[in-house]
């Protein structure tokens, strides 16, 4: 494998990583997405909200977007990426995990980084009430996780990078 050295230089208050994590965190704010909410009932009795938000002409692709431990849709990163694939002609449900969207779930239980059936939920709820052709899922931190857990429980599963 080629070793490829990098040519950016970062800003000199953002040389160590964590910075610019930190500061996005705390001071990133995204202007211009309007998000719609739909609660899905899931099997179980409880729900998962999903913040729709869409692109200027009718699109028949998808984004689902999943976020991070303690995150939510609302967040910049979420919005942030809501924003730039609505750009571009896809329209994006951002996941609110079970605890996540601001309002109590029905059940005593929450997400963790293995509950798969909540993203299959999510997956079925579109297949079966939307017309998309083409859906995507993009994963922020303990998204990446739940996603490739399903995949690894799923029999035909089309992977591309």
């Amino acid at each position: 494998m080629p070793v490829v050295t990098s040519q950016y230089k970062p800003p000199i208050l953002s040389k160590k990583g964590f910075v610019s994590t930190v500061y996005a965190g705390l001071f990133r704010t995204v202007k211009g997405v309007v998000q719609q909410r739909e609660r899905i009932n899931l099997s179980d009795g409880d729900f998962l909200d999903l913040d729709w938000s869409f692109s200027a002409e009718k699109s028949s692709k998808l984004i689902i977007v999943l976020h991070g431990l303690e995150g939510n849709a609302q967040r910049p990163y979420m919005v942030g990426t809501a924003k730039v694939f609505n750009a571009n002609g896809f329209d994006a449900a951002c996941v609110n995990y079970r605890g996540c969207s601001g309002e109590e779930n029905l059940l005593y239980s929450s997400y963790h980084s293995g509950a798969t059936e909540d993203l299959e939920a999510v997956v079925n709820h579109v297949l079966e009430n939307k017309n998309y052709t083409e859906i995507y899922v993009k994963v922020l931190s303990v998204g990446g996780n739940l996603l490739l857990k399903n995949l690894g429980e799923r029999q035909n599963v089309v992977i591309s990078g």
